[in-house]
Formats: C-alpha cells, structure tokens, sequence
C-alpha cells in the first residue's frame, strides 16, 4: 500500500519528503505523517472540498499543509485558472484567489505549478508565480519550466519564491542539484 512505501522511504532517506495525489480525507493525511512522510500535498480534493484543508491544518498542523495548484493561462480569461484531474479539469477559480482563499483556511505552503510550462524547460511563470507570492505569506514553490540555472537563480529573485521544484533537467543530467546549489549561493541566494 501507499503507507507501506512511506514507512519504507521514511526508512532509508534523512531528508524532509512529502506525499501526495490520492489524499481526500483528514484520516488519509494522518495515516500519511505517522507513517514517516513530513508534509502532505493535496490539490483536487482541496478544491472540491475546501473545508478539508481547514480540518486537514487542524489535525496535522499548518505547516505540514501543502495546496497542489495546477495552473493554466486561459487568455480570453486573460488570467490563470486552476486545473484538477491532472490538468485536464478547468475550475472557475483564479489561481491567485485560490492561494489566499488556501492559505486562511489553514494551508502552510503552495506548490504552484505552470501547466502550460511543465516539462518545456524554458522557465518558470515568474508572472504567475509572483502574483501569487505578492498576496500570500506562506512558501510557495515554483513548478514547471526549470531548463538552466538562471530559471533557478529567476524564481527565487524575480518570483520571490521559496523553493523551486524541477525533474526534467536533473532527469535527464543535464545539470544536478549540488550544481544549481552551488551556483546559487555563489550569485547570493541563501539555501537550506
């Protein structure tokens, strides 16, 4: 089961890992913090009941609390909309609105990813990213776009994110984590 594979990897690894897709109920996120993993993600099941998130921050805590945004710019919207199912579902809620509407119901952290950027290594949505920084004070994340080092270096200075996930470039080794970690201190961006 997916316990199983938590309580294994909370085994073998010394770093903070969170879990997610899949999670609907209070009791699921739970199971998943006593069974080894540190935060917990969820992002359909937030939007289709937002109440979960404010029982979820409740019993797991805040900061253990992860929004999953899957994003697209819809232009004769002329804004970007939250997808679910995988970025196959547009919901009538903006993305900026949802974060703030996230966050006080009790979520601690966004992970914000760019539908239209994932996998296209050519950048994040800073735009995205930073309207969303700019209105709430949690962590946010930036996902979807990551393809060089300044992508990174973008991000953290132009977005004002927090972190910044990315898979393709590290993938396919193009570049690896201590490389981006180190070049990032060196052009003065505090890391962990």
């Amino acid at each position: 089961t997916m316990l199983d594979v938590v309580r294994e990897v909370a085994k073998q690894i010394t770093i903070p890992f969170t879990v997610g897709g899949g999670i609907r109920t209070v009791e699921a996120m739970k199971a998943v913090i006593d069974a080894g993993a540190d935060k917990v993600s969820i992002g359909s099941a937030a939007i289709s009941h937002p109440e979960l998130v404010r029982e979820g921050a409740n019993v797991i805590g805040s900061e253990r609390l992860i929004i999953a945004i899957d994003a697209k710019f819809v232009p004769d919207r002329q804004t970007w909309r939250v997808y679910i199912h995988g970025g196959k579902t547009e919901t009538e809620k903006s993305v900026v609105d949802w974060a703030k509407e996230a966050v006080s119901l009790g979520a601690g952290e966004i992970l914000l990813t760019s539908m239209d950027r994932d996998g296209e290594k050519n950048g994040y949505d800073l735009k995205m990213t930073k309207a969303v920084t700019d209105v709430v004070h949690v962590p946010v994340i930036a996902s979807g776009g990551a393809g060089t080092i300044d992508h990174f270096y973008e991000a953290f200075t132009v977005a004002n994110a927090t972190g910044a996930l990315a898979a393709s470039i590290f993938h396919f080794k193009e570049t690896s984590v201590s490389t981006v970690k180190e070049e990032l201190k060196r052009r003065g961006v505090p890391l962990l």
